[in-house]
């Protein structure tokens, strides 16, 4: 079997380092890739090979998946199945028989747009914090709606903002301001509408599941650490590291999750007609035991996808295939008895304006973590070539082993300007200890 994962990030490497574990897979590129996919060895012997292309240009896509004769597209952004990348390939006769991991544009509209899931959500009865949706021309009306919800206020980009467009607000004047600002243009097209919701009170955890459209398997649960600070302070990034498991999301808890929410979501997908087979994200809210559903994505989380692999049992490769057929039900993906920390490095100034091109020294010595790179790039040298640089992931037999590990990894690598938060699952430790 010959696959293609599209995308760059830490999250395309991760899914690359499972998904070449399987004998399966006799040839795996990655488009484009980063320096990390491109040091991945299959069982056979062979090197992933990165290929340059632009996700978003379908036309380069389908000139690759051609030329490279390509089974499985694992798709690992959000924009392009938004787009509606798997459409395209459907609607090409030379591509139909290949393979896509993830929905079509229907499915694809629950990330999309915030607007569409949280009516998805109240359609189908699936626990979410109370909203409403406004335009730039009715912002009085809007500003009228948040004077009726207690602080902190939550205001979301309806479109794709790579993840930062959230707001979460204390101030009513401030509030206001960047609802204004949302408005005018803070995150482009995105803010077009704006999504205003009631803040929930808890803590949150993010669920995934691979499905082929009638079975389902549920995934490692991991905590993403969204801002910049430590403490959860500043503005919100694409995530700061992850923790997996999360230790109140037991088997009570999942049980709820997946009646209350996963198989409603699943049925709500089919009765609108969507081609779903792929991952499914659910960004939850633990509130006082019970789950909430923050945000839908469709495809995996990056930094979580970084520590759920290094805690999957089963081969994914055979996994993905068998959404083909919708054999899923036969395929094992079970949770490892083991504990993930990821830690992110990122530029310094990020995620506002920071400076690329800088020699990252100490790779080399990282032993005892998997190092997955998210924006580096690759001449005689490793070098910074984004915001988020790369994710330590350290596997231990408790949270405090494991976190322990990729602070110490973390240690050795080093370049100018790095940043790093030092709390991530600090706060998880101390629950534990409670």
């Amino acid at each position: 079997m010959k696959v293609l994962v599209l995308g760059s990030g830490g999250r395309e490497h991760a899914l690359a380092w499972k998904l070449v574990q399987s004998p399966l897979v006799d040839e795996l590129y990655a488009g484009p890739g980063n320096p990390g996919t491109a040091s991945l060895i299959l069982t056979n012997g062979k090197h992933v090979q990165n290929i340059a292309l632009f996700p978003n240009d379908f036309q380069s896509v389908k000139k690759m998946l051609l030329q490279y004769h390509i089974d499985m597209l694992v798709v690992g952004p959000e924009e392009p199945l938004v787009l509606g990348i798997k459409d395209f390939c459907r609607e090409q006769e030379e591509l139909r028989h290949i393979l896509v991991i993830g929905p079509d544009s229907k499915g694809a509209r629950l990330e999309g747009s915030k607007d569409y899931a949280k009516g998805f959500m109240t359609a189908w009865g699936i626990p979410t914090a109370r909203y409403r949706t406004f335009t730039a021309e009715q912002y009085r009306q809007a500003c009228i709606f948040l004077d009726s919800l207690n602080p902190p206020y939550v205001l979301k980009a309806d479109g794709l903002a790579a993840g930062k467009g959230v707001v979460v607000e204390p101030n009513p004047q401030k509030a206001r301001h960047c609802l204004k600002e949302m408005m005018e243009g803070r995150f482009g097209p995105a803010g077009k509408k704006v999504v205003i919701e009631e803040f929930l009170q808890g803590t949150e955890v993010s669920v995934f599941i691979l499905t082929d459209g009638i079975h389902y398997k549920i995934l490692p649960e991991a905590k993403d650490y969204k801002r910049i600070g430590e403490h959860d302070l500043g503005p919100n990034t694409g995530g700061m590291g992850a923790v997996s498991p999360v230790c109140f999301a037991d088997a009570a808890f999942m049980k709820k999750v997946e009646e209350r929410i996963i198989k409603p979501t699943l049925e709500g997908l089919s009765r609108e007609g969507c081609d779903y087979r792929g991952f499914i994200f659910f960004g939850l809210m633990n509130c006082k035991g019970e789950p909430y559903v923050i945000e839908y994505n469709v495809r995996m989380g990056d930094p979580e996808t970084e520590s759920v692999v290094m805690r999957l049992a089963g081969d994914l490769a055979s996994a993905c295939m068998s959404l083909k057929n919708r054999t899923l039900g036969e395929e094992t993906l079970v949770a490892k008895n083991n504990h993930c920390v990821t830690v992110v490095g990122v530029s310094g100034g990020y995620p506002d304006t920071y400076s690329k091109g800088y020699v990252i020294k100490g790779l080399e010595k990282v032993r005892d973590a998997t190092v997955f790179h998210m924006g580096t790039t690759s001449a005689q040298e490793t070098m910074t070539a984004g915001g988020r640089v790369l994710a330590v992931s350290a596997s231990g037999s408790t949270l405090k082993a494991a976190r322990e590990k990729a602070y110490r990894q973390l240690s050795y690598i080093s370049y100018r300007n790095m940043y790093y938060r030092k709390d991530i699952g600090e706060d998880l430790i101390n629950m534990i200890n409670k």
